[in-house]
């Protein structure tokens, strides 16, 4: 399956998710909750998946981790914030390079509308 085709399963799902449950829950509810749709419509998902880093040939346990896997192709990174920085972006834009996939979703659920939430990002595309 390619990125788009599983892109768009993540953000319709997304979209249902945001649907039946709204805005103003923590983070790991909607990550949790997406995981567990996505793996009822046949996805592979891994979740709170560890980042490796290495800094000039150490590779270093610093702790970084990506919310869902979805394929082994798409990032996705859950939010809930009611505004995001900058820095989220560029984060999930440093996941992406460290792990050499293409495709990242930043989905933040604290909007009153899920496609106001919705952000992709690219890696070498």
């Amino acid at each position: 399956m390619h990125e788009n085709e599983i892109s768009s399963i993540i953000i319709e799902t997304a979209i249902e998710l945001h649907k039946t449950i709204g805005p103003g829950l923590l983070e790991s509810v909607y990550k949790n909750s997406l995981a567990y749709d996505l793996k009822e419509k046949g996805l592979s998902v891994d979740v709170e998946v560890p980042v490796p880093f290495i800094y000039k040939e150490v590779k270093q346990d610093v702790g970084f981790r990506l919310d869902l896997m979805v394929e082994k192709k798409v990032i996705v990174e859950i939010k809930a914030q009611e505004i995001l920085a900058p820095v989220n972006y560029s984060q999930l834009l440093t996941y992406l390079r460290l792990t050499n996939i293409k495709l990242g979703l930043l989905l933040n659920f604290h909007v009153k509308l899920m496609k106001e939430g919705i952000h992709r990002i690219v890696n070498n595309l």
